[in-house]
């Protein structure tokens, strides 16, 4: 009898071991003190699901992180957190965010997703520090839980899909800067998807009317032109685009990964013909766009992001 519980003891262990756990979800502000807001009890959050199947979020009010941690036995302890797109309009928060953490959970790789905060003059002041302010106290958190998450601090990158990969690529780029400033902000490894890059003349207008408001100062403008800001310091980077994306024009991916490669950074760029905007990892049935998440995998095993922690 001792023999049968002892061997039943043993494959619970495994069983649990083996199992992704349960999401656990973190306020960006825990002790109330949420920077630059305003408060509005007119505004509420909204979320729903629509038609096709993604869940979309907006008014954001309370910014979280939610935390999605591969099995234990399979933990490499690379983390990323995941920036989803919207053009800072809302958060399409399930296809960008819940969809590509467990994704990266199948590989050993723990995922955070981003609920930022969305420009909002209504609930905000300065509403175009917010998504950023938000973006590196979310750093700072998965860094300062590591142990908890059973994290490497030095293996911890961003991901953004469309205006999250703006946010990316604004906290790859000024991570150092602002009042939140702090090498503990700056990601290790970024990964750009379809991302927002430029405000000037390929910009996505709403996601730049969204952040600056419209009529934004020149100065402004290239402050959050981040192909103006790329240094020897930025983070390398992989991004995915579609010629035919009529959202975010794919100069925004070459021009990003132009000044990478002008600033001496390893950058990994993949341009598909055709895909579109917003696909995420449904691209089944799509062409040769369907290999994007092979070659994603690929450059995170060559930057030893699916290596085992300690090995």
């Amino acid at each position: 009898m001792k023999f049968t519980l002892t061997l039943l003891s043993a494959a619970l262990l495994l069983t649990s071991s083996s199992m992704a756990q349960k999401p656990e979800t973190l306020h960006l502000w825990p002790d109330g003190q949420v920077p630059n807001a305003v408060p509005n009890d007119a505004v509420q959050e909204k979320s729903e699901v629509g038609k096709d199947g993604i869940l979309r979020i907006s008014q954001v009010i309370v910014p979280t992180l939610v935390a999605y941690l591969p099995p234990k036995n399979k933990a490499t302890g690379a983390a990323v957190m995941v920036c989803p797109g919207g053009g800072y309009g809302m958060l399409a928060f399930g296809h960008e965010g819940e969809e590509v953490a467990k994704w990266f959970n199948d590989l050993g790789v723990a995922a955070f997703v981003l609920k930022y905060r969305l420009p909002d003059d209504r609930t905000q002041k300065n509403k175009h520090e917010v998504p950023l302010m938000d973006a590196m106290q979310a750093m700072k958190l998965i860094r300062q839980n590591a142990g908890k998450w059973n994290v490497d601090p030095g293996r911890v990158g961003v991901m953004g899909f469309s205006a999250g990969g703006h946010l990316a690529a604004t906290l790859s780029t000024h991570y150092h800067r602002g009042p939140m400033a702090g090498e503990e902000a700056k990601p290790n490894f970024s990964v750009l998807i379809y991302p927002v890059v430029t405000f000037g003349a390929k910009a996505h207008s709403g996601s730049r009317d969204n952040l600056l408001g419209r009529n934004a100062p020149a100065e402004q403008i290239a402050y959050y032109s981040n192909e103006l800001q790329v240094s020897d310091k930025t983070p390398p980077t992989f991004l995915v685009h579609a010629q035919d994306d009529k959202g975010v024009p794919v100069e925004n991916s070459i021009d990003y990964y132009l000044a990478l490669k002008n600033a001496g950074v390893p950058g990994e760029m993949h341009l598909y013909p055709t895909g579109g905007h917003g696909f995420g990892y449904r691209v089944k049935g799509k062409g040769s766009l369907e290999t994007w998440p092979d070659a994603f995998r690929t450059w995170l095993k060559a930057i030893g992001m699916l290596d085992r922690k300690g090995s």
